[in-house]
């Protein structure tokens, strides 16, 4: 089983059960960043360290493995489906409930004013890109910055630096994917 393949799993889990990664973290005793890296597939936890996490949930190892989650063949979502996997001041509205099994995750994002992902650039694997609905988003790759308004888009390798951040009097408002989904 791939790094992928654990976080993927791990997250359906998580959602399945109402938790946050947050949430998930503090019953397991490990930091935020943690749980955030298991289920980006950037680190592969060991067996002792999974477990520890499972049985927060609780879901035992021989469970969580043997999983084979529905796959949905729903086509259509209504705007109060989408799943909120924001925090604060920038909201990231998912389609679909889970991404275990999907190769793209599609993101409906809105940044308050001022709002950023923060001082430490994204890097992750993949490849992302977004069109701007509403509102001005600079977006930093590597070392290349560009404010981007209504129409303009953006398409890069995650595994480049990265940065968003709402500038302007208004929210701005993004539709963007992730392939595969390591949001």
């Amino acid at each position: 089983m791939t790094d992928d393949e654990v976080g993927a799993r791990l997250r359906h889990v998580r959602t399945l059960h109402g938790l946050s990664q947050r949430a998930l973290a503090k019953r397991a005793g490990v930091v935020n960043s943690t749980i955030s890296l298991i289920e980006s597939g950037q680190t592969n936890p060991s067996v002792g360290a999974l477990k520890r996490i499972l049985d927060a949930v609780p879901i035992g190892l021989a469970e969580f493995f043997s999983l084979t989650p529905e796959r949905t063949e729903k086509a259509f979502y209504a705007g109060e489906e989408l799943v909120e996997i924001g925090k604060g001041r920038i909201s990231y509205r998912q389609v679909g409930d889970s991404l275990f099994g999907r190769a793209l995750q599609l993101l409906k994002e809105r940044y308050e004013p001022g709002s950023d992902t923060g001082r430490v650039p994204l890097v992750h694997d993949g490849e992302e890109g977004g069109i701007v609905l509403s509102g001005r988003l600079e977006v930093t790759v590597d070392d290349e910055r560009r404010v981007l308004g209504p129409g303009d888009a953006y398409y890069f390798s995650s595994r480049r630096p990265h940065r968003f951040r709402c500038v302007g009097p208004h929210p701005c408002e993004v539709v963007s994917a992730c392939t595969p989904p390591t949001f």
